[in-house]
């Protein structure tokens, strides 16, 4: 979220509830919807780590709102970030321990934990194919979003497929 936050200012200063309009607006429906608690938990943590510099600015009839602008170091983080590259593949897989366990374990079925994985893909991936028949065709990052989870989902189904051949 920290990032995405001083990426989302390196465009103007702005205040934590526009910044939560930004992604929700950017990111669509398909990405969880950031928390406002969170966002200026973040904004706080980031100003005191001098990455970005808060203001107070006087509302008439209402409570002065703080705004937030980018630093120097703000905008070299911004940067990095983008040249850092993501880490995978997904090594520490918390559904592949529980498969290399459940033998060992004598607690469950290898077979039937594939099986309960797959119908939760299966799910997951139904859901978002009715969210993306909903989704704003316009907003390309919201449909890439869902594409790439999709992408992701049939990976994991056919890896799923590959570890029950090997494990009958």
């Amino acid at each position: 979220m920290r990032l995405a936050l001083l990426a989302l200012l390196t465009r103007s200063p702005a205040h934590g509830y526009e910044l939560k309009q930004d992604l929700e607006k950017l990111l669509g429906a398909a990405y969880p919807q950031p928390n406002v608690g969170q966002i200026y938990v973040t904004l706080g943590r980031l100003e005191k780590s001098g990455l970005i510099e808060g203001e107070d600015v006087e509302q008439s009839g209402r409570p002065n709102k703080r705004t937030y602008k980018l630093t120097d170091a703000g905008r070299e983080a911004v940067l990095a970030w983008f040249e850092d590259t993501a880490e995978e593949p997904r090594v520490r897989d918390e559904f592949f321990m529980k498969l290399a366990l459940a033998p060992q374990s004598g607690l469950a079925d290898p077979i039937a934990l594939i099986n309960k994985q797959r119908r939760q893909y299966l799910n997951t991936m139904r859901d978002l194919s009715k969210l993306a028949a909903a989704e704003d065709r316009d907003n390309k990052i919201s449909q890439l979003l869902i594409e790439g989870a999709m992408l992701h989902l049939q990976a994991d189904l056919d890896w799923l497929e590959r570890c029950q051949e090997e494990l009958e």
